[in-house]
């Protein structure tokens, strides 16, 4: 279990290094470009924006070392620990500094994460859930994921990234839920693992939860996006885990400790959330964008007339 901690926590360091990167370069794109697979393939001829891939790569294999030592109800929201590197670093990272709102949040959110969790003392369940509860299970998820996309198409700002974001904590979780049961499967055989449902549906929850992620990190700022990953993708993995891998938590008297524990972590989730700083690195992150837009459009400008008044006889 103590080896499932500290990977867990690694984990979130290693994603919240990578996800202040993958932003940085991911904020510099267009907004025609979100959702799409362009998208990628822009970003993956950015250095920085690889180097954050390869810490997000990290994390995952952070994740799946907590997996195998430790329950999904436990580990997945020890992954939210991201939140309290991240943040400080984004803010950082644009010359501005966190309030009192925005640490007293960050408390929030680690002693609901202790509490919590001390209070449920989650145990492992089945290593291999029925098919039935796996189709209920992807169906829901797809449905809010798919809801969550088409509101945060018609919204703007922060609101946009929040909802993006709420998509890819619903597939992160999932996918966290598939690479639970892969591990299990490599367990019992190299070839059972490579022939299963399982691996191939968490390869393809792994490219659209980076596909959201990105798009989140392009539509706004890391303190709009990262902290309702956070939520979702530990509200939905509890849920996973307690429906699909039959995974126990404390009850009785305890659970007004997972309660007050939950109540921590939700409302400083929603201070940072809401905090005035999202307005502020929202208005710089957008003056950044345009700039470089217009810096872009007079270079092309330039070429263009360097091109058209060059003498005919040297073209």
């Amino acid at each position: 279990m103590l080896i499932a901690i500290v990977c867990a926590i690694a984990a979130g360091g290693s994603f919240a290094g990578g996800g202040v990167l993958q932003q940085h370069v991911a904020s510099t794109r267009p907004e025609d470009e979100q959702l799409s697979f362009r998208l990628l393939a822009d970003l993956a001829r950015q250095p920085l924006w690889l180097l954050g891939i390869g810490l997000a790569f990290l994390s995952y294999v952070l994740e799946s070392l907590a997996l195998a030592f430790g329950p999904l109800v436990m580990v997945q929201p020890l992954v939210v620990t991201e939140l309290l590197f991240a943040l400080p670093i984004s803010v950082r990272w644009h010359g501005m500094r966190m309030g009192p709102r925005e640490w007293a949040g960050a408390l929030a959110v680690a002693c609901g994460l202790g509490v919590g969790l001390a209070s449920a003392a989650p145990r492992a369940g089945r290593p291999f859930p029925p098919i039935l509860s796996w189709g209920l299970a992807l169906a829901v998820v797809a449905v809010l994921a798919t809801t969550a996309v088409a509101v945060g198409r018609r919204s703007a700002g922060p609101l946009r990234s929040s909802l993006f974001a709420l998509a890819a904590g619903l597939v992160l979780a999932t996918q966290a839920a598939l690479l639970k049961a892969t591990i299990a499967l490599f367990r019992q055989g190299f070839v059972a693992a490579l022939g299963s449902w399982q691996l191939w549906a968490m390869v393809l929850a792994s490219f659209i939860g980076l596909l959201l992620v990105q798009s989140a990190y392009q539509a706004g700022p890391l303190a709009a996006s990262m902290p309702v990953v956070d939520a979702i993708n530990p509200t939905a993995a509890i849920g996973l885990g307690l429906v699909l891998f039959d995974e126990h938590v404390r009850t009785g008297v305890w659970l007004a400790g997972v309660v007050a524990g939950l109540v921590l972590l939700f409302g400083g989730i929603v201070a940072l959330d809401t905090s005035p700083l999202v307005q502020r690195l929202q208005l710089v992150e957008r003056n950044g964008r345009v700039s470089r837009r217009a810096q872009s459009m007079q270079e092309r400008r330039r070429r263009w007339k360097a091109r058209r008044d060059e003498p005919f006889s040297r073209r």
